[in-house]
């Protein structure tokens, strides 16, 4: 089924796959051979037929030293013709609304292939600090910003009058977004950010360390939120989830127990969640909670039930778990192992496992679905 673009979102009922790429390699790259190896699997991506590579934001750490996810993409939308591009995500509180639009457009006019931006409001107080940005505007920059280039991607002149934009004048974003539009989602965090993002009109991109039934109860939420408030929900509802394939179980999740503890060891530090800094912070205070097992998840013994929410394992194992995912609502897959220290053949095994042996077991257990 061809994939039609719309502001928020897509209509489409297949099943679709990406993949997050990332500067990650073996330790002790320096940062330009970092940016080689993201290149080196958006090469692969391109080439095994997957939908999109798309992008982290975070500055200043070994988290993905990834600062402009759109400069960075830009240069594989001309490297990889035709391949989709996106970000999952921009933390859009740090954007000056006018610049993020702009932006947004100008990448939109360089690649060919579908753009898809994920919208945060970002996590890391370090970040925040950094940039002078009060944590309790999040919100408020979020729904400002959202809303600058929902209204710019109209295309005509308009004026607009908000706390961190303003156009008194008549003004016409350039480049114009034209008539292929990105997909747009906002980042979930809890059921409750679920409601919101449907009354602002954007599909949820959700993450794969919520066990199911809350993913179920977080889609729940935001079609009954989005229906109520007259947005569509045929569109492409994308998940973020770790991804480790071999040709055994015991193979894949021996790969996923090496490298993921250091993944999680880098977030605590990143996050500074052992510091608990975001109790005092309006509509941040849940994440407390939600970050208090990063410390638990860097030791391997622990990661049992991380693994089975994720993908890791063999061929058969994995696409089992694609299609649990499938039934839960989601539609879009954004798998990925790059993260800190996974060298470059171990990426690719994944890569190339994931579209050579996954992929066509999940569609041959989908039910078919009409061309239109």
């Amino acid at each position: 089924m061809d994939v039609v673009a719309t502001e928020g979102g897509a209509t489409n009922s297949a099943l679709r796959f990406a993949y997050q790429i990332g500067a990650v390699g073996e330790a002790g790259l320096d940062d330009r051979a970092l940016y080689r190896e993201a290149i080196a699997d958006a090469r692969l991506l391109h080439t095994l037929g997957y939908d999109a590579a798309w992008l982290v934001e975070h500055h200043f750490s070994d988290y993905y030293p990834q600062p402009n996810p759109l400069l960075l993409l830009s240069h594989i939308a001309a490297a990889c013709p035709g391949l989709g591009l996106g970000t999952a995500v921009m933390v859009l509180p740090w954007y000056d609304p006018v610049r993020f639009a702009e932006d947004v457009a100008m990448l939109a006019n360089l690649t060919d292939g579908e753009l898809h931006i994920g919208m945060g409001r970002g996590t890391a107080k370090s970040e925040y600090d950094a940039f002078g940005i009060g944590m309790e505007t999040a919100r408020d920059r979020f729904r400002e910003t959202w809303q600058f280039t929902r209204r710019a991607m109209q295309g005509d002149a308009f004026t607009f009058e908000g706390k961190y934009a303003s156009f008194k004048e008549p003004t016409r974003i350039r480049p114009a977004f034209g008539a292929r539009k990105p997909h747009f989602y906002g980042a979930i965090g809890s059921v409750e950010s679920a409601g919101i993002m449907a009354e602002l009109g954007l599909p949820p991109l959700c993450l794969s360390s919520f066990p199911d039934h809350v993913l179920k109860r977080v889609l729940e939420t935001w079609r009954s939120r989005s229906v109520a408030t007259g947005h569509p929900t045929d569109t492409n509802l994308p998940i973020s989830i770790k991804c480790f394939v071999a040709d055994t179980d015991a193979e894949a999740e021996q790969l996923a127990l090496k490298y993921l503890p250091e993944f999680f060891a880098l977030q605590v530090k990143h996050y500074q969640s052992d510091n608990a800094p975001w109790g005092n912070i309006e509509g941040y205070q849940q994440f407390n909670r939600m970050f208090a097992n990063l410390r638990l998840l860097s030791d391997p013994a622990n990661l049992g039930g991380y693994l089975t929410q994720n993908l890791v394992g063999s061929p058969e194992t994995v696409a089992r778990r694609v299609r649990q995912i499938a039934d839960l609502g989601f539609n879009y897959l954004l798998v990925s192992n790059a993260t800190y220290g996974v060298p470059r053949a171990v990426r690719h095994q994944t890569i190339r496992l994931f579209a050579e042996e996954v992929m066509p077991r999940v569609r041959a257990a989908a039910p078919a679905v009409a061309a239109e």
